[in-house]
């Protein structure tokens, strides 16, 4: 049995929580989320208990994927209507630098036009200085997905360490060509 399929998911009190139809809405502080599941997994709301239980058919190999793969969607849902998701960029170089337009985050990182970049429907992008960037929203794949756009705008290269990169990222840096007076 799944270790992550068989663990409930806990819906704190101010979430609701609606499955239907193949799909299962939850709505809380943050915002509202849908996500279909698999025809052959089977999910329970249980009103008493407030928690989410996600159930599979058989031991089958598509089925146990899809288990713990379902809960962990369920999981991110519910994380994500109460708490929220962030991520955050920091952007290294000289005159490398960002500003937000309306609700855009236009990104100045030594091309020769500036890059504009709108976030989806459900994610906002903050500013704390102009090499900061922070992204937030209740949907984890679109916070994510969003980051990973906005660091592919220029990524950092590895010999100044150059570029838009996650907060806590390690850049491994290379040693650049070095000249010596051979004969």
């Amino acid at each position: 049995m799944s270790r992550i399929g068989k663990q409930p998911v806990v819906v704190p009190a101010n979430v609701k929580v609606r499955v239907a139809e193949g799909k299962v809405w939850v709505e809380g502080p943050k915002g509202k989320l849908e996500q279909p599941y698999h025809r052959n997994i089977a999910v329970e709301f249980d009103e008493k208990a407030k928690s989410l239980r996600v159930t599979r058919p058989d031991d089958e190999r598509l089925n146990r994927a899809l288990h713990g793969l379902t809960r962990s969607l369920l999981a991110n849902m519910v994380e994500g209507v109460t708490k929220g998701f962030e991520k955050r960029l920091k952007i290294e170089g000289i005159g490398y630098q960002a500003r937000m337009d309306k609700k855009s985050v236009v990104l100045t990182v030594g091309y020769a036009n500036a890059v504009t970049m709108t976030p989806p429907d459900g994610v906002t992008v903050e500013l704390s200085d102009p090499t900061t960037i922070i992204i937030r929203g209740a949907d984890k794949q679109k916070v994510g997905q969003f980051a990973a756009e906005v660091r592919q705008v220029r990524k950092p290269e590895p010999y100044k360490g150059k570029g838009i990169r996650y907060e806590n990222e390690q850049v491994r840096r290379k040693e650049g060509k070095s000249f010596t007076s051979g004969g």
